[in-house]
Parts: C-alpha cells; structure tokens; sequence
C-alpha cells in the first residue's frame, strides 16, 4: 500500500469560510465557526483520511491588515501555516469576489507560493449566478498561475469531496504523520477553551469584539468516567466583565450551558463545566496568553 501524508494550508480573508470547509473535510468540530471575523487565531491541525492519504489541515486565522499585535501574531501564523505547507488551498468567497484583501493575498502568494501548489477554492457558489462564477474563475486565474480551481459551498458540502480527493492524490507520498484515528492534534485543553470562546461570541455578538479570551485551567478525570473542565475567562476592563455575566449571571449560565452541552457530544461523556471571569487589563500584551493560543509574541510594535 503506497501512502500519503502531507499539511494543507487553507488561507483566505477572514470570514471566507475556512473554519466551516475545515470542519466539513474532517467530519468533525475541529476549528469555531462563528459570522464574526478573525475567529481563528491558532493554527488549528485537523486530521481526515482520503483512501490511503492523510490530509493534514492547518486552519489559519484570516487575513487581514494587521493593527494591533495581537492582529500581527495571527498573520504572521497564518502566513506560516501556508509557508510550511505542501498545498495551498486560497478560499475566496464568490459573492465578494476579488476584494482588495484578496488582492495583498495574491501579492503574498507570489513570495511563498514557489515550489508549492497552489489550488483555488471558490467558496459560496449558491449565492450567484454561473455566469459571475465562471468570470470570477478567469479572472483569477489570469492574475495567478493556479494548479486546480474548485467550486465548493462548504457549508451545504458541495464539492467537498471532490476537492478532498483531488488533495489525496496530490500530497507527497510517505508515511502517515498521525494515528489514522486522531482528528486534531490540538490538545483537548484547548479545543474546549475554543469551543467556550465560540459560545461568549455568539451570545454577545457586537458587545465584546475580540477582548476576551479563555483558557482551560483545570481538567479532571473523574472515576465515573467524566470530566471536570474549570476555565478562566479573560476580559481587559470591569464593565467587560458585567457583560459577560448578564443580568444575575443569564449569559454566563447560558454560554455555559451551551459549551457544556457541546463539549459533551464532543468528548462521548458527561461533562462538568465551570467558568469564571476574571479582569486581566494588559492579557492582549502577555506573551503567556500567545502560547496559549499556539501564536508568536513579537516584543515591541513592529
């Protein structure tokens, strides 16, 4: 049996769609997927076979035009993530088409994208017309020298499988890099704190952008086969912190309940969750809390 094994680095704007074609290649929640941007701030490794290849994904943050450091540690890993990989898959969306951001993507492209393959997945199909498709694909491909152009809506699954199988034929041959079982190679400390921070996003939408982050303090296995996750929830000033509460603690208790419930069918077991909010005002200039998100701490502002 020849096999294959290889990292495939899905990069695009943020929003493009990269977390949902993630989680649909590897048939799992691997990566949080919310209508926020830059949701993404690890390079996320999901798993997925196709025949006899081992399809390695690494789930870069969007990019964007980075302000803040925070902002340029998840460009520079997203950046990375392509560096590093075998294939580059480019996710644009075909309702937005060729936006300026995806035009400095391009420009990018042309200094990693030598001696690799680059492969061009127009994401969100259902929401044109064929005949914008079809301009769209010319149009990109007249400004880079892609080795495949695929059609895809990630989210309904269409065209998923054909883009997988042609990424199994493509990696180079060699020996699987990971146990044929094993969908992420992020620890489950935090896969958890990413799904608990997908939850605070989806519940306080404009009210806290991207101040807060959380991390799994504590896990314990219990004997009767379940686990207790206590987390920290960072918050960068007190009246975040009320936020996060609610109104006699109804959003924490929500947000908890609803990341309880998925870390549960998740993980095949029962699941004892407790979040706790603390005020840390300077966490989005700790190098700590950028190890924890698998990001570079760059000292200074350059």
């Amino acid at each position: 049996m020849t096999t294959r094994a290889g990292f495939i680095a899905l990069i695009g704007e943020p929003n493009a769609g990269k977390s949902t074609l993630l989680n649909k290649m590897v048939g799992a929640k691997v990566s949080i997927v919310t209508h926020k941007v830059q949701t993404t701030r690890a390079r996320i490794r999901g798993v997925a076979m196709e025949g006899d290849s081992q399809l390695v994904f690494v789930d870069t943050p969007g990019l964007f035009q980075p302000r803040r450091r925070l902002d340029r540690a998840m460009v520079a890993a997203a950046w990375g993530g392509a560096a590093d990989a075998d294939i580059v898959v480019l996710l644009i969306e075909a309702n937005r088409g060729l936006t300026e951001g995806v035009e400095r993507i391009l420009e990018g492209l042309s200094d990693i994208g030598k001696g690799r393959k680059v492969a061009l997945a127009i994401n969100k199909i259902d929401r044109v017309e064929a005949p914008v498709l079809l301009g769209l694909s010319k149009t990109m491909n007249d400004r880079y020298p892609f080795v495949e152009t695929f059609m895809i809506s990630a989210e309904r699954g269409h065209g998923v499988d054909t883009l997988r199988g042609w990424l199994g034929g493509e990696l180079p041959e060699g020996p699987w890099l990971y146990p044929e079982d094993q969908i992420a190679d992020l620890p489950m400390r935090m896969i958890a704190a990413e799904m608990t921070r997908e939850k605070l996003i989806l519940r306080l939408h404009q009210e806290l952008p991207y101040q807060l982050t959380v991390e799994t303090e504590n896990w314990e296995e219990r004997k009767d086969g379940s686990a207790r996750i206590d987390q920290l929830i960072y918050v960068i000033r007190d009246g975040h912190k009320g936020i996060v509460l609610g109104s006699k603690g109804e959003t924490i208790k929500s947000v908890s309940k609803a990341a309880r419930e998925e870390l549960e069918e998740f993980l095949g077991r029962k699941v004892h969750l407790f979040l706790q909010v603390k005020v840390r005002p300077n966490w989005l200039d700790e190098a700590e809390r950028y190890t924890e998100m698998g990001l570079e701490f760059k000292d200074g502002n350059a």
